[in-house]
């Protein structure tokens, strides 16, 4: 609501007013919430929705909330806005750095920074030319990835089973395709109702691509051989869907060929470029997708034609060839002869060389017991008998004295051996006496240098303890020094650190005295002897009244 003061009635002379204090004090009280929810309903009342024109800056991408924050502006202003979660997906345009755009929404303010704002609803680029800018960096964007190169392009089926089509059911799209498919060859047709532009229209495209290349071959649903993603024509704004980057990327990822046929001929759109064929008109990719019937029956026909008669000629001129070949070939006789003739002969030869065989073989025969004869089995047997008669008692004979004579060898080995033996005995026993004698040496030489090395030492060691008997302050102890410690057990080395200390200890060569300094008490001491209330003489002048009073002073010390 407006803040403004309340009106001075018409009656009322200027003399009559009261002075500013008196109406400081009339006006409301308003606490900064309550102001703050007044301009902010003020402002909402005076611009509910409002088209803006500007450039996106600051952008950087969702926060982690999922809303977006950027500001736009011009050349002469800003202004601060906010796209929420929810509506952040269903934006056709996405916000980009440095894009000139139209947001649609309403005008706000945010408490928090006492500022106004823009609650964006959608986003458009700003002109045809900021879309073709867009267009341009987006497909610049999507070559670099090479989702436009060629090698990724693959063969439409040339006759397929079944045609699926990603397009509107209602318009006049899906009729030209379907009757254009009756016209040329009638396959099974596979309809994804999707929309082709607005809000929502690139997702569904996107997820109808998707849709199809996940059924399975052989499922309830028949598979697709080849996709038809058709449109009608219209404005760069009405085809943008088309552009976005969801469906270039759902078409480049789907492994069923795909035909675009988004817009007229004159009209182009980034499926076209990731699509493995693009058709001019949707009536252009139905006639891709599928051959003209006529023209296949007639094509089949005229092969077979042709098929029929290059067999028929192929086996005539085989027949003629068989006939031609058949006439060049010799007869049976003809054949026959030269074999006859050489059987002929071999018969003839035959007995003659059978005759010669056997007689060789009759001769070689007469040979073999000719000397078979003078070399009978009888006469080497009775040969053999006779040596052995012979022989008679000569192996054992010989035997015996092959006995005696190594049993005589055996005998002057065994005297070698014993001569041997008592020689390798007296010299290890001589060695044994050598190693002897001299382990005895080594050992008097290691105990006369044990001897002379704890000599050594017990010297070194006497001589150390002279010098730390010389050195100890013990000694020092001895020629009548005491040395005083504080309560910690350090030694106390000034004056002052002694009037300081507590309490402290007199160390004699033997024994400790505990004291105190002159002028403290100690509680855990026992007290002075003397008077009791006597007080200690003052100092008199001279050195023997110093000496003297350095006497009591020092006796007090001493105290237990």
């Amino acid at each position: 609501m407006p803040l403004v003061p309340p009106p001075r009635p018409a009656s009322q002379p200027a003399s009559d007013i009261p002075p500013t204090s008196v109406l400081t004090a009339n006006q409301p009280e308003w606490t900064v919430g309550d102001l703050a929810g007044a301009l902010k309903r003020t402002l909402e009342d005076a611009f509910g929705h409002v088209r803006l024109r500007g450039e996106i800056s600051g952008y950087r991408g969702q926060h982690g909330s999922g809303h977006a924050y950027f500001s736009l502006k011009d050349g002469q202003a800003r202004i601060d806005a906010v796209v929420w979660k929810g509506v952040f997906g269903r934006l056709r345009q996405k916000p980009q750095e440095g894009l000139e755009v139209i947001a649609t929404g309403r005008i706000t303010t945010f408490a928090g920074k006492s500022s106004y704002q823009i609650v964006v609803e959608s986003l458009e680029p700003a002109g045809l030319g900021a879309w073709m800018a867009l267009l341009e960096e987006r497909k610049k964007q999507l070559t670099a990835e090479g989702l436009f190169a060629p090698e990724h392009k693959r063969a439409i089926p040339y006759l397929p089973r079944v045609v699926g089509v990603v397009t509107s059911p209602t318009g006049a799209v899906i009729r030209d395709i379907l009757h254009r498919l009756e016209d040329r060859f009638p396959r099974p047709v596979l309809v994804w109702p999707v929309r082709v532009q607005g809000d929502g229209a690139a997702e569904e495209v996107a997820a109808a691509i998707r849709g199809f290349n996940a059924l399975t071959q052989g499922g309830p649903i028949p598979r697709p051989d080849v996709l038809i993603v058709a449109r009608g024509g219209g404005s760069i704004e009405d085809l943008w869907a088309f552009n976005e980057e969801c469906v270039v990327r759902a078409a480049f990822e789907s492994a069923i060929p795909l035909i675009s046929a988004v817009g007229h001929e004159t009209d182009t759109t980034l499926i076209d470029y990731v699509s493995d064929r693009r058709a001019p008109t949707p009536t252009g990719a139905a006639e891709m997708a599928v051959p003209v019937r006529a023209d296949l029956i007639a094509t089949v026909a005229d092969l077979s034609a042709r098929g029929i008669g290059a067999v028929g000629r192929r086996i005539e001129r085989d027949r003629a060839d068989l006939r031609a070949l058949g006439r060049a070939l010799p007869g049976a006789d003809a054949l026959l002869a030269a074999k006859r003739q050489r059987l002929d002969l071999a018969e003839a030869r035959l007995a003659p060389a059978l005759a010669a065989g056997a007689s060789r073989h009759r001769a070689r025969l007469q040979l073999l017991l000719d000397r078979m004869a003078r070399r009978s089995p009888d006469v080497a047997l009775a040969n053999a008998r006779a040596r052995l008669g012979r022989i008679d008692h000569r192996p054992l004979t010989a035997l015996r004295n092959d006995v005696q004579r190594k049993g005589e060898a055996l005998v002057q080995l065994g005297r070698r051996l014993v001569v041997a033996r008592d020689a390798s005995l007296e010299r290890a026993r001589a060695l044994q006496a050598r190693r002897a004698d001299r382990l005895l040496a080594l050992s008097d030489r290691h105990a006369q240098a044990g001897a002379r090395g704890v000599e050594r030492r017990r010297d070194r060691l006497e001589g150390l303890a002279q010098l730390l008997g010389s050195l100890s302050y013990r000694a020092v102890l001895d020629r009548g020094y005491v040395l005083v410690r504080d309560a910690a057990g350090l030694p106390v080395r000034r004056a002052a650190e002694a009037a300081a200390a507590a309490r402290l200890s007199l160390q004699f060569s033997d024994g400790t005295v505990a004291a105190v300094p002159e002028g403290t008490s100690d509680p855990s001491l026992p007290p002075k002897p003397g008077r009791r209330g006597s007080t200690p003489a003052s100092p008199t002048p001279g050195r023997r009244a110093s000496a003297r009073a350095a006497a009591t002073r020092q006796g007090s010390l001493f105290e237990a």
